[in-house]
């Protein structure tokens, strides 16, 4: 069933021109005009976080030490793609990966092999955002195509269950299942956060606490391991924790000096790690927003964070190729996994913690140990 009456706009943009759209926008003949093409993506950038309304402490630059010999290595590369892999998620039984790409597609593969179960062919335009449904059965994908669609569809068979289209002005960058499998929450271009039935696309509520400007679209929708809570990142610079069930700002994490590309939860609730558009990661508490660590790994814009099953690890993914495994504690401890050849857009661990899929520009997912 098809919901809701989009607006077409004039131009699509891809998860990978996101950094970009960040760094400078402008508006010309009534459209956006994107002031860097997405092959200037690694001109260099600020490092030094502005003033905002809570203190940060400064850290000390974090030093990847030795790591166990396994850790790392490659078990095998999925080159099912013809495009830029913008999405990888595991599914929540470990048996099965889902890859979404410039391609048009989602492609559903063996986690052990790699092998080919089917591929997704139901969308007109690039696949930006891809979730699996608690239970394993279902997928949800947005795209970016001009009406924005979120599609459900059987992850066994690919035959699509519905099609949510109440976005107002296009791309689709983020899709999450609630923990309990009733609900999705999406956000992209429009600027707000839709949470809907997951099993027909009723719209239940919209949250609409991020800045409606040129920068305020929403870039990471995760909800709490619990369900009770939402976080939800934006271009206006903010994490915003919310109430799944009313909506209603529980608070607002300003520690932030560039938009705000992804957020994770930490499997015990407790702690938030959001991504931006320099090269740190941000470690917060879910509670309050007190700030407990940068993370300075990386040399290029952060792209994808994700916290290890079992809470003890984090992994990032970045423009300087490469996926970096860290203490979730403190962020000491990095392992940095060099296999790509091209920024790392997508990092998902295994349920069973034991290893990671890192999808890339490159066209390609690796699947590594991560112990």
């Amino acid at each position: 069933m098809v919901r809701g009456e989009p607006k077409r706009v004039g131009q699509v943009v891809s998860r990978r021109a996101v950094l970009v759209g960040l760094a400078g926008l402008a508006v010309a003949g009534g459209g956006l005009t994107w002031l860097v093409s997405s092959r200037t993506l690694l001109s260099p950038f600020s490092l030094a976080p502005t003033s905002t309304s809570r203190s940060i402490p400064s850290s000390p630059h974090l030093t990847p030490t030795t790591t166990p010999l396994l850790l790392g290595k490659l078990l095998y590369t999925y080159r099912g793609h013809s495009n830029a892999v913008n999405a990888v998620a595991w599914s929540p039984d470990g048996k099965l990966i889902a890859s979404g790409s410039g391609d048009n597609t989602v492609q559903v593969w063996d986690a052990t092999t790699g092998a080919n179960v089917f591929t997704y062919r139901g969308i007109s335009s690039r696949v930006l955002a891809a979730t699996w449904s608690p239970d394993s059965k279902r997928i949800a994908s947005g795209d970016s195509h001009p009406n924005g669609t979120v599609q459900v569809w059987d992850a066994t068979t690919g035959a699509n269950v519905f099609t949510y289209q109440n976005n107002t002005t296009g791309d689709v960058y983020a899709v999450a299942w609630s923990p309990d499998g009733k609900r999705i929450a999406s956000g992209g271009a429009d600027q707000i956060v839709q949470v809907w039935d997951a099993a027909d696309g009723g719209n239940i509520f919209i949250y609409r606490g991020h800045t409606n400007s040129l920068t305020g679209f929403v870039y990471t929708v995760a909800w709490s391991p619990n369900g009770k809570l939402i976080a939800s990142g934006s271009g206006d610079n903010t994490v915003q924790v919310w109430d799944a069930t009313t909506g209603a700002n529980v608070f607002t994490y300003r520690g932030i000096s560039s938009g705000v590309l992804s957020a994770a939860w930490s499997p015990d609730g407790k702690r938030i790690a959001s991504r931006s558009q320099n090269t740190t990661v941000q470690v917060w508490d879910a509670a309050d927003g007190r700030h407990v660590y940068f993370y300075r790994g990386h040399s290029l814009p952060v792209l994808a964070v994700a916290w290890s099953p079992d809470g003890n690890h984090i992994a990032s993914g970045s423009y300087d190729q490469t996926v970096q495994v860290w203490d979730a504690a403190d962020g000491g401890h990095a392992y940095i996994y060099r296999g790509h050849s091209q920024p790392v857009l997508a990092v998902a661990w295994s349920p069973d913690g034991k290893r990671i899929a890192s999808g890339s520009e490159d066209k390609t997912v690796q699947v590594w140990l991560a112990e």
